[in-house]
């Protein structure tokens, strides 16, 4: 919630490969304290770093990127770009979770530090900047002083970003719409697994068959689809598609009275997850362009403020309405619950107002695209 924000704050100011470099080699250290030894010290090692590691780079790596790509791409072709970006994650998460499976277990870690390394290494030799770095006006103050104009320049940096968010209508109203939207979806996957294991005795084998089937769906509609409807119709009426099919998920695993429901309404998540390159795209559009990393920060923070709240709520009322001392017969009722925090997104999402596009200034920087 904290992160966030700041990160994108910074990568406006000095630069996106730098940052984008930091938090993905964070991601390295932990998985190498495994393939170091699992004893119970390096464990307890391996959470302690993966905490670091999540809180530099959990939704930061895609809200710079999102950024580097609207430095490098003119507004007509973003849109299809975040979809291209999310569907090249899903397609990554179908992998990883094919690889975990068909690998030993003794070589897990060390292939995946092998894997991790490649992404700074790749940005090192190929990735070209697309900011000009704040000059240091400071490097031979004190290191007191030099730590004040720090903070300065952060609380100035908030502060503005701040300021460019509530000044936009369409800002202000897509904050909202991704607060209520993560704090909806992260309170369904927090508590699905034990959900579906509870209600239905679902097994590792179902939950693997649900994860394949939405993950090979959601490369389709990101990569294939939402670059055709998109154009037709607009993000907007992509966004409340999406979290109509959000809203029907959510109802349709909380009222889920046989096995087979939750195979039907995965295919739901196929068209909901076409929120994320929506979002992405209306922020875009809504940013001038030394601003980009600013906004999808906010934008960023406010789905992360969503994701932690929701867990609060769902665990208890999961667990309660599971249990023998449920007021009334609704296994699922917190899914459902649920889904009035996805309605409230798209109440938000249909009062969207369409804002124009910012003026492009990134014309000139199309040459680094070569």
């Amino acid at each position: 919630m904290v992160v966030i924000p700041v990160l994108g704050q910074l990568a406006d100011e000095y630069g996106r490969k730098p940052l984008l470099l930091l938090i993905v080699s964070t991601a390295i250290f932990p998985s190498a304290i495994l393939a170091i030894d699992d004893s119970k010290g390096f464990v307890y090692a391996y959470y302690v770093l993966r905490i670091i590691s999540h809180i530099m780079s959990q939704g930061s790596i895609f809200c710079i990127s999102a950024a580097y790509a609207a430095d490098i791409l003119d507004g007509s072709s973003r849109a299809a770009a975040f979809g291209w970006m999310h569907g090249i994650l899903s397609l990554s998460h179908v992998l990883g979770n094919l690889l975990a499976r068909l690998l030993p277990g003794t070589y897990i870690f060390e292939v995946s530090v092998a894997l991790l390394i490649i992404a700074p290494m790749y940005m090192i030799f190929f990735l070209t900047e697309t900011v000009k770095p704040t000059p240091n006006l400071n490097q031979h103050s004190r290191w007191s002083s030099k730590v004040y104009k720090i903070i300065q320049d952060r609380h100035s940096s908030m502060r503005y970003a701040l300021h460019v968010v509530t000044s936009s209508s369409t800002l202000k109203c897509i904050c909202l719409v991704s607060f209520f939207y993560d704090m909806g979806m992260s309170g369904i996957s927090s508590v699905l697994m034990y959900y579906l294991k509870s209600a239905f005795n679902f097994n590792k084998n179902q939950f693997s068959e649900i994860l394949v089937m939405v993950g090979v769906g959601s490369i389709i509609t990101q990569m294939l689809v939402f670059p055709v409807v998109n154009p037709l119709v607009g993000e907007r009426v992509v966004l409340r598609i999406a979290l109509l099919a959000s809203i029907t998920y959510a109802l349709l695993y909380g009222l889920a009275w046989a096995s087979w429901v939750p195979y039907f309404g995965a295919l739901f998540r196929m068209v909901y997850i076409l929120e994320r390159p929506s979002t992405n795209a209306i922020v875009s559009k809504a940013s001038s362009p030394n601003d980009q990393g600013k906004t999808q920060g906010l934008v960023a923070g406010a789905e992360a403020i969503g994701s932690f709240l929701a867990p609060l709520v769902m665990s208890p009322l999961t667990s309660w309405f599971l249990s023998s001392n449920a007021p009334f017969n609704c296994k699922g009722f917190s899914l459902i619950c649920a889904a009035f925090a996805l309605a409230m997104a798209f109440y938000f999402a249909w009062i969207l107002p369409e804002a124009p596009s910012v003026q492009d200034e990134n014309a000139e920087r199309a040459p680094l695209l070569a």
